[in-house]
């Protein structure tokens, strides 16, 4: 289905001395970015399933198929959900909370129960009754009132790809493959799904065109995450491009130029001179300080999910690492690491970083991430709402064994550089209490067997992401040694919105005037005792909130490597005087649009200067 119409195309077929003629092919500018490169065209088969009836006696073998497709559906979705942690931060968070709903859809969903009940009452096959319900779904996801009308056929989209799954298992008809993209190609289909971008490599494919598909569709978000530069819904590309033609794609202005004559190539190759002028204009904020106008200094660290991203954090100057997530440790394995593998993990990143901070969260894993060993060695029931059960620090505290393991780990080549150690989900101080019992215990047993310990034991972190750890944030800075806002949970929890939950996902925002207080109530807590405090969530990597953060008191951010040098360039325009007056009319607000307004409000101002 076609979900955005498409400029009119402009095609010039035909030869010219010899040579096919450019022909030019406009579609929806999606991702911005030119390229210059080859074809690779893959398609995939349409699922052979027709409609069929079935007798009354193959009702129960028919529901059994679908049964097992279901099964295997799921599986490759929970595998793909693995896959998450190599992908940018951004592209997880949009990707994550769909393959959630995904799971949920493959389970006792209205999607299923209606194609078994359609099975029985209509005498369907399994594949017929699964297209049936989820067209009947879609339809009517479509026919509901309201204006978000991209949100809806985002809606109808999902529930269509997931029949789609369903079809192609119950056919056992194989699904595309992008191993055999050479690198930089131009990536043609006539659709790439979501879980398809999961799975494109951006070091590798250039860029991407599609017949199908739209800007406010989640292949769109995950392709702009990805930073591959893009079009999508344009007509007539898979009938025109042919594997092996040079092409130019240019992602912003929605273009794609098949056989590019000498013109196009010349304006195409100073369109590639002005992006490369770009970047080392950003380039060169990598040796400049972080510093406003008024001489503040902000310290922008960048987060790190796999320690394949330490190049990338060195390119981008950042002055350390304001957040490990250690999870890579324990997913796509069968088995827990043992302590030796955690410090040889360890030891790369800090000796990578040299002297500059590490910042290392202990694991963060709760009923709903999907790591295989854990699940496996650690058994725990995930209950009705994984998000507010055994997970982050509580879980770690009922199964210490896998905290004194990794204090122990981390401890132990701690000398090697700044390491920080930080905890998360924290919302009492006992808890903060608990664990620096464990720390101390772990590192005097390291020191009577002779480790080589730093003198003073790095300081141990809360992470501030529930209400109740931003409302009790005086008192767990008693047993803390620093703060880190993660203000993607903190929003989650204070607005009780789950992104996963598309029904209310609309809801999140972390500019509602609850998450703001709480945040200046959790920053004020650590400046009062002169506590270092730092935001890790995505609000920090956001050029425009960055006066925000700053007039609230806070100097140290921590992002996607990515992020940091226009976050620099947004640090080195604002004045902290400024910054103050405006986080102060921010915080006299109520209204969320409003103060979305003062914030767009006040970084064209900073723009304009």
């Amino acid at each position: 289905m076609k979900t955005d119409a498409a400029p009119k195309a402009e095609a010039r077929p035909g030869r010219r001395n010899g040579k096919p003629a450019e022909q030019r092919l406009a579609g929806i500018a999606v991702s911005p970015g030119i390229v210059i490169g080859t074809i690779y065209d893959t398609t995939e088969a349409p699922a052979e399933a027709p409609r069929r009836d079935i007798t009354a006696e193959a009702v129960e073998t028919e529901r059994l198929k679908l049964h097992d497709a279901a099964a295997l559906s799921r599986k490759q979705v929970s595998k793909l959900k693995t896959r998450l942690s190599v992908l940018p931060e951004e592209a997880q968070e949009e990707l994550e909370p769909l393959l959630d709903a995904y799971i949920l859809m493959l389970g006792n969903s209205r999607l299923l129960r209606g194609a078994r009940k359609r099975i029985g009452e209509e005498l369907l096959s399994a594949e017929t009754a699964v297209q049936d319900e989820a067209e009947a779904i879609a339809q009517a996801i479509l026919a509901a009132k309201g204006d978000d009308k991209a949100g809806l056929n985002r809606r109808a989209g999902e529930v269509r790809e997931i029949a789609r799954r369903l079809c192609r298992n119950l056919t056992a008809t194989p699904f595309r493959s992008l191993k055999g993209v050479p690198a930089g190609a131009i990536l043609v289909a006539d659709e790439l799904t979501p879980a398809d971008a999961a799975l494109l490599e951006p070091g590798k494919i250039a860029a991407v065109a599609t017949e199908e598909g739209g800007a406010d569709g989640h292949t769109a978000i995950m392709l702009r995450a990805l930073g591959i530069p893009a079009i999508l819904g344009c007509h007539g590309l898979t009938a025109a491009a042919q594997r092996g033609d040079m092409a130019m794609l240019d992602g912003g202005a929605g273009l794609i130029a098949l056989h590019p004559d000498a013109t196009t190539l010349a304006r195409a190759k100073e369109g590639l001179a002005a992006q490369a002028r770009e970047r080392a204009r950003l380039g060169k904020l990598r040796r400049l300080p972080a510093e406003t106008t008024d001489g503040q200094v902000v310290e922008l660290q960048a987060n790190l999910e796999i320690p394949a991203e330490l190049p990338l954090i060195a390119q981008a100057g950042a002055q350390g690492i304001g957040l490990l997530r250690t999870e890579f440790l324990f997913m796509n394995r069968e088995d827990l690491p043992d302590e030796d593998a955690q410090v040889e993990a360890y030891r790369a990143v800090i000796e990578a970083m040299g002297q500059d901070p590490v910042t290392i969260r202990v694991l963060d894993w709760g009923g709903e991430k999907d790591m295989e060993a854990l699940a496996e060695g650690v058994p725990v029931a995930t209950g009705p709402n994984p998000a507010l059960g055994l997970r982050g620090l509580r879980l770690l505290l009922k199964r210490p064994h896998l905290l004194e393991e990794q204090f122990a780990a981390i401890l132990r080549v701690a000398h090697l550089g700044q390491v920080r150690i930080l905890l998360p989900m924290v919302t009492v101080p006992s808890e903060v209490a608990q664990a620096r019992e464990i720390y101390e215990r772990v590192a005097r047993r390291l020191r009577r067997r002779g480790e080589p310990l730093p003198e003073k034991l790095p300081p141990l972190g809360a992470m501030i992401e529930t209400p109740g750890a931003a409302l009790a944030a005086d008192a767990i800075a008693l047993e803390a040694d620093f703060f880190a806002i993660g203000t993607n949970d903190l929003t989650m929890y204070t607005l009780a919105v789950d992104r996963a939950e598309i029904d209310v996902a609309h809801l999140y925002d972390p500019l509602h005037p609850a998450v703001l207080r709480l945040m200046q109530f959790a920053t004020e807590a650590a400046l009062r005792l002169r506590m270092p405090v730092s935001v890790c969530g995505e609000m920090a990597g956001n050029p425009k909130l960055v006066p925000l953060l700053l007039g609230l008191g806070l100097r140290s951010l921590s992002m996607n490597a990515g992020s940091i040098p226009r976050v620099k360039q947004a640090v080195r325009n604002l004045d902290i005087d400024d910054c103050a007056r405006f986080a102060r009319r921010v915080m006299e607000q109520s209204d969320p649009k409003r103060i979305a307004e003062l914030v767009e409000e006040f970084a064209a101002k900073n723009h304009e200067k």
